[in-house]
């Protein structure tokens, strides 16, 4: 897989990402030695019972003193035992692999999803979000099919194979080099096969994921391919992409089953030659009939372990990639930090916002913001304007501290932000963004991630609060009304309105709304407005304005331009002089964008 460009992985070896994924979690090896001594246990059974058979030809069937049913009878209930106990023992054994890999996974998966959250936006921004996702997900499930299927599992066939070896030869030195001439060259064969299925079978899910990317693009732009007659251009090009499956999957599942018919065949091509070779040892007095049956079942012994070996190399190598994933995520360090216990909390109460000298850049280099040094009077309610890329977005970001200044400080109620906790900071200043994403789940539910803990009736008497009782009495469940995925259920409008409920009912001490640029009916705009004076009443608000009257209402307009303060003042003021704040007044009155716009 080739390595995601956002977050680098670690050069580290392999055996060294297998220590550091272990030690995500400690669930990992609990209690490991015993299940290693189960796993042996069940091992030391299965080559038991070929000894017990051979013990019971030669001695209970054709020893000297002929048949000895006693003897017989005796070893068959030793053989019984070793595989009722190597029947427990493998049952123990998957059932503590399932139970710490699944707690130590699922350790791993919240310790990474945690990390991915604590991450800034550029961090999180610089990552495709899929390929985030698949940190918790896929990576994740990788590794759990190898620590439930595979880890122990290997090292249990490599002893198994020595053990095995061991017993046989001491039946017949021959015969364990026939079984190794013939098991040699499949191991090499199965091994070279498991790295062309791993390039096949992944080709597969390449081609699987162009085919959900372009289902998932026809799904979303539906009204974008009916509109423009685009369905046979996206049914043909979703057919190619069904027909590039068809063919990988062949091509895989032919090598698939070529490389399954050959792993049969070397095992029947074993015995026969076992049988053939052991008859005339047999017939020279170098071995016995109850030696050449055992023989015959250590060999069968050997199937199982070595094709599970070559495979769990394949599977320990995917595994190892997961793991080397997960670990570049958690190897980058949060550009945001939270002080945690050490941290301040900002007095409560309408705050004064300060920037001092503050500069940002993104990840490419690019500056947005150069040396801005403001301060905003605690409990006014200010514009920040300017056209598309001026900065007034990252400008809000770094007040909620969503990203660090890479120069400079920002402070709230005189604290520098970096040194207040997280905790605090998200009770004392609180970000309306511009789509008002809603969660899937209710509208109470939404709300109720502002103040955890209001009951449905506390929701209602804020929605009334904020004059929006009306709107809320139109839907028949009222609060308890699911809202879709990402809030589509609604309108754009009314996801606003829901963001600005909770909002209000998160009692921030700043208040900073990025407004959104898509239009809304007039009826929803007379209660956006009506619920944004009652919100931002008492507390210091921040209004990232794409509208004219939002500017016209505010106590102060702030101008950005080109990543600078350019202009501060009153509206009228501003839209008296002839500068950047009315070349945007006038497009906004006249309804179009401005043709050119004069630079202070």
């Amino acid at each position: 897989m080739t390595p995601d460009p956002g977050i680098p992985e670690p050069a580290s070896g392999a055996w060294t990402v297998i220590r550091r994924g272990v030690a995500l979690s400690p669930e990992f090896l609990r209690g490991f030695p015993l299940t290693l001594l189960l796993a042996l246990v069940a091992m030391a059974g299965r080559v038991v019972v070929p000894v017990t058979v051979q013990q019971a030809i030669d001695r209970g069937i054709t020893g000297p003193q002929g048949p000895e049913p006693g003897t017989v009878a005796r070893l068959a209930l030793l053989a019984a035992v070793a595989v009722a106990l190597t029947a427990a023992a493998a049952y123990g054994v998957s059932v503590r692999l399932y139970r710490s890999s699944e707690a130590g996974l699922a350790e791993s998966r919240v310790r990474v999803f945690r990390h991915i959250h604590e991450l800034s936006l550029v961090n999180q921004q610089s990552e495709q979000r899929g390929a985030l996702v698949s940190r918790v997900t896929s990576d994740v499930d990788t590794v759990t099919a190898f620590l439930q299927y595979r880890g122990l599992r290997l090292v249990v066939s490599i002893a198994q194979v020595v053990l095995t070896t061991a017993v046989m030869a001491f039946y017949s030195w021959r015969l364990t080099l026939l079984v190794w001439l013939f098991f040699l060259p499949l191991i090499v064969f199965l091994r070279r096969s498991q790295g062309l299925l791993a390039e096949r079978f992944g080709a597969v899910r390449d081609r699987v994921a162009t085919l959900l990317g372009l289902t998932s693009e026809s799904l979303v732009g539906a009204a974008a391919v009916r509109a423009y007659g685009m369905e046979e251009r996206v049914i043909s090009r979703a057919d190619a992409a069904v027909t590039g499956i068809r063919h990988a999957q062949l091509r895989g599942q032919r090598l698939a089953t070529g490389t399954l018919a050959v792993a049969e065949l070397v095992p029947g091509l074993v015995n026969a030659g076992i049988v053939a070779a052991g008859v005339a040892l047999i017939g020279r007095g170098d071995m016995s009939v109850g030696e050449l049956v055992a023989v015959l079942f250590l060999a069968a012994l050997f199937v199982a372990p070595v094709q599970m070996g070559v495979a769990t190399l394949s599977e320990a190598q995917r595994a190892v990639a997961g793991w080397r994933r997960m670990l570049g995520v958690l190897d980058v360090r949060p550009e945001v930090a939270d002080p945690g216990p050490h941290g301040l909390v900002p007095p409560r109460g309408p705050a004064e916002i300060r920037l001092e000298h503050v500069g940002f850049a993104y990840a490419e280099g690019t500056p947005v913001l150069h040396d801005v040094d403001l301060t905003i009077p605690a409990g006014t309610r200010v514009a920040v304007v300017g056209e598309t890329g001026s900065g007034k977005t990252t400008f809000a970001k770094l007040v909620t501290r969503l990203m660090d200044p890479g120069s400079g400080r920002v402070l709230i109620g005189g604290v520098p932000l970096e040194h207040i906790g997280f905790a605090a900071l998200r009770r004392s200043v609180v970000m309306v963004p511009q789509d008002g994403f809603l969660f899937d789940t209710t509208i109470a539910e939404n709300v109720r991630h502002g103040a955890p803990g209001l009951d449905d009736p506390a929701v209602e008497r804020a929605f009334a609060e904020l004059g929006l009782d009306d709107w809320l009495g139109t839907l028949s469940a009222g609060v308890r009304t699911p809202v879709g995925q990402r809030g589509e259920a609604l309108s754009a409008g009314e996801r606003q309105l829901v963001a600005l409920v909770r909002a209000h009912v998160a009692r921030p001490d700043v208040l900073v709304l990025d407004e959104a640029t898509s239009a809304v009916d007039p009826a929803t705009e007379v209660r956006i407005r009506r619920a944004m004076g009652t919100v931002t009443d008492g507390r210091t608000s921040v209004f990232i304005a794409h509208r004219l009257a939002t500017a016209e209402a505010a106590d102060e307009v702030i101008v950005f331009d080109r990543g600078r303060v350019v202009e501060r003042g009153p509206h009228h003021e501003l839209a008296a002089r002839d500068g950047v704040y009315a070349a945007l007044h006038a497009s906004w009155t006249a309804g179009t964008a401005p043709a050119s716009v004069p630079r202070p």
